[in-house]
């Protein structure tokens, strides 16, 4: 089944500025017909899931990728686990795999990265809200791809292993949690989205 729409799901505090994800938009592009999606989402994690459960509701449920980049990568399981996406390829980049405990400490107003000009307020109910979309294990981890750094200075590697264990995918010597050498392993995920 040819891939016919792709959602990329960016982390927390970033957007679609960020790198990895323009140049996943790049090489959406290049793919003819192919319908990309790369949201800025919003603040609650409730509410970004419901956002994007709504912005998908008439895709297929075949010919479909989602690709998601630390908490992105948590988002995109979460939703890649709902019965209505369960044929989905997922792609996760450095995935947050418990985001209601790595973020607790940084509730308050916060800055974006690719925007320091943009504030939002990060609070306990949204930490609440990380851990009730919390996703069951994997049903079918063939359908995932998994590209963890061991340099991922804000995530541990091996967390990420573990929750992501009999995925495809690349485990990285060096490299850092943004993946700044993204590019050199775009051709693996590439393959695996394509299927």
């Amino acid at each position: 089944m040819a891939l016919t729409h792709l959602l990329y799901l960016h982390g927390f505090r970033s957007s679609p500025a960020s790198a990895k994800a323009r140049r996943m938009a790049e090489w959406a592009a290049q793919q003819p017909g192919l319908t990309f999606e790369c949201p800025q989402l919003p603040p609650s994690p409730l509410d970004a899931l419901a956002w994007v459960m709504e912005r998908v509701a008439g895709w297929p449920r075949s010919g479909v990728a989602v690709i998601g980049s630390s908490l992105g990568g948590f988002y995109a399981t979460a939703l890649a686990e709902q019965p209505a996406q369960r044929g989905w390829r997922v792609a996760v980049l450095n995935p947050a795999v418990n985001p209601a405990r790595d973020l607790a400490r940084h509730i308050g107003t916060l800055t974006a990265w690719h925007d320091p000009a943009l504030q939002f307020e990060f609070t306990a109910q949204h930490v609440a809200e990380l851990q009730a979309l919390t996703p069951p294990r994997l049903t079918q981890p063939q359908r995932y791809y998994a590209l963890i750094a061991k340099g991922d200075e804000l995530l541990d590697w091996r967390e990420m292993l573990a929750r992501y264990a009999g995925c495809d995918g690349e485990v990285l010597e060096g490299s850092d949690h943004g993946l700044t050498d993204f590019e050199n392993h775009l051709p693996g995920l590439a393959a695996h989205l394509l299927g």
